[in-house]
């Protein structure tokens, strides 16, 4: 049997290079690398459109502000990270059951290959722009793959007094992508919009490869039957939530938002109860697909709660200092309206350049101190930056905003890294990964919620004065009656994204046809770069304020949550447990390492203690 030979002594090359490989301590340095570069690569791709899509519209020969083009415009948005919400945990569980390394190793392929499908778009009009969201979406299901699994494989090689680290780097990589593709995407796309999606192919290539190479599983795998039933309650319940909320924003038979929709109510209303019905399937199971019980960790419940509302807080961020960028302070201070976009990529620097000065820094003292005090005073100050931002008139000095960018970059990079170690430590090991897609599908899933939120709010704060401000200022510059009429009617939605998509509202919105008729000092008024921006200040700054409070509200409360997280919190499993598949362990060890309370008394320190029971380790805090 010659066959069976040869494969059996290429099984024992590979364990034999994979037990090499492992031992030597480079190994963790390569996962985190690996593992940040795809990361990475994912979160860039979230942000990335923001900044290209009027390149991408202008391409494709769509005008997005049209009403029937608006859930495209949404859809090539919001597509991406509805699925990676959405599919998260189940490659999490899949990755424990059958080797996380695999699954991520199959996530960076399937990114790569639809990158290559994007980026040949041949297609124009609505066609084209439905492949690129079709195209999308699929690609989402890669960078899921490669989310859910990497903090898992980093928390495998890495020793706990090492995590934060680790899991620091790699979640500053995730959150600080999602702000440096804005200026690359200002970047690629004038060249030629194609260019966004090309750039993703190399670098997914090249880590596909790497990953195949050198990655390795050296968790613990446990088979078990996959959970039908709850993999589909659970995507048809949240799918129809973030569906709900993408549509809540836009008109609806005259009103200015959708949460009136009986379509919309009915995706909200029934995916909740789905989401319940979800819930009760997964107390039933004998293998579940989200660990309910998990939740009786408290270091988990915690640190994932605050999670979810510090992304609510800064989800909708990046779209409202677009708009504020793009739509007024950029145009006000001699930028033309199509160079916005990139320029606004440039001026948020301040933000990224903070978080991936704290992120790194934090996580490295979270493993000596504990995540609680780092990621509950990364909360406060983010809360005391958005107060910063609430007290600056629209037409601010850029130094002050750039300050308060900074400083929120700084609190959010102070929270994020400790925070997800956090999580991370307080997880059995043969769990992971669905842990970890857990945490990953709030966090995405808040981020949906929060621009659903951030634009309402935005709505209603512009509606109530928009109008009669469109009306008085059109109305000064001749514009017909009818003419002024019908923008005045207009939902503020289709403002806002006039602004957010870098293109000249006024003149976009009247048409060459309404200008022509005017005469050429008043036509030049109205489409040059001071009439829009005083314009939509007073209106804007009330929604600004509406928004900004809501922000200082979740992260407050992020604070709290992440306060009442308890001293450091690390599940060990006992020395000897193989990391081969074999099954849950039936003894494991919780350690706690030496954390004190605000009075300076030691909670704990160094204790273990033997526990039994299905997850191993416990959730006792002292």
């Amino acid at each position: 049997m010659p066959s069976k030979n040869a494969a059996s002594e290429r099984a024992a090359l590979r364990q034999e290079r994979a037990a090499r490989d492992t031992a030597s301590p480079r190994y963790k340095w390569i996962v985190l690398s690996n593992t940040t570069l795809g990361v990475l690569m994912a979160t860039i791709n979230m942000s990335i459109l923001l900044i290209a899509l009027p390149d991408i519209f202008r391409g494709l020969g769509v005008n997005p502000l049209e009403p029937g083009n608006t859930s495209l415009l949404l859809w090539l948005i919001m597509g991406y990270m509805v699925v990676t919400a959405v599919l998260v945990v189940s490659f999490g569980r899949l990755g424990d059951m059958y080797g996380r390394v695999r699954m991520y190793n199959a996530g960076f392929l399937i990114f790569t290959i639809f990158s290559v499908l994007l980026t040949v778009t041949w297609m124009h009009g609505t066609a084209g722009a439905l492949w690129l969201v079709l195209m999308r979406i699929a690609q989402g299901v890669g960078g899921a793959m490669l989310m859910a699994n990497s903090n898992a494989i980093i928390t495998d090689a890495f020793p706990v007094n090492q995590r934060g680290l680790g899991l620091g780097l790699n979640q500053v990589a995730g959150i600080g992508g999602s702000f440096i593709g804005l200026v690359v995407g200002g970047l690629l796309a004038p060249v030629e919009w194609h260019l966004v999606f090309l750039v993703s192919v190399p670098i997914g290539a090249f880590g596909t490869v790497w990953a195949y190479l050198k990655l390795h599983d050296t968790g613990i795998r446990r088979h078990a039957e996959m959970d039908w039933w709850g993999n589909i309650s659970f995507a048809v319940g949240l799918i129809s939530v973030l569906v709900g909320i993408t549509y809540g924003i836009q008109p609806y038979a005259g009103h200015t938002m959708g949460w009136t929709n009986p379509w919309v109510l009915a995706a909200l209303i029934g995916g909740a109860l789905i989401l319940v019905v979800f819930c009760v399937i997964e107390t039933r199971v004998d293998e579940p697909m989200f660990h309910l019980d998990l939740f009786k960790i408290r270091a988990f419940t915690a640190g994932n709660l605050a999670s979810l509302l510090g992304a609510l807080g800064r989800g909708g961020l990046m779209f409202i200092l677009i708009i504020w960028l793009q739509g007024i302070w950029l145009p006000q201070h001699g930028y033309t309206f199509q160079s916005t976009p990139l320029w606004a990529g440039i001026y948020m620097l301040p933000l990224t350049i903070g978080f991936l000065v704290a992120g790194p820094v934090s996580g490295w003292l979270s493993d000596r101190f504990g995540a609680r005090t780092f990621a509950t005073v990364g909360m406060l100050v983010a809360a005391g930056s958005f107060v910063w931002l609430l007290a600056l008139p629209v037409d601010f000095s850029y130094w002050l905003f750039a300050l308060a960018l900074l400083v929120n970059g700084l609190g959010m990079g102070l929270f994020a890294a400790p925070n997800r170690a956090g999580i991370m430590n307080s997880l059995p090991p043969h769990q992971r990964g669905v842990g970890a897609g857990m945490s990953t599908t709030f966090q995405n899933s808040a981020m949906v919620l929060s621009i659903g939120i951030f634009f309402s709010l935005m709505i209603t704060g512009l509606a109530s004065s928009l109008p009669h401000t469109l009306t008085t200022g059109l109305a000064a510059q001749g514009v017909p009656a009818a003419d002024v009429h019908r923008i005045a009617g207009l939902p503020p939605v289709g403002v806002l994204f006039a602004s957010l998509l870098g293109y000249n509202p006024v003149q976009t919105l009247l048409g060459p046809h309404v200008l022509s008729q005017l005469p050429a000092a008043n036509a030049h008024y109205l489409t040059g770069r001071s009439f829009f921006p005083s314009l939509i200040s007073g209106p804007f700054s009330h929604g600004l304020t509406i928004a900004f409070a809501f922000a200082i509200a979740a992260c407050v409360i992020a604070a709290l949550a992440s306060a009442m997280r308890g001293g450091k919190y690390v599940h060990m499993e006992p020395a000897g447990h193989s990391a081969v598949d074999g099954g849950t362990p039936d003894v494991s060890l919780e350690v706690v390492a030496p954390e004190h309370d605000s009075s300076g008394s030691t909670l704990l320190a160094g204790h273990t203690k033997e526990r039994g029971g299905r997850h191993g380790g416990g959730q006792r805090h002292r």
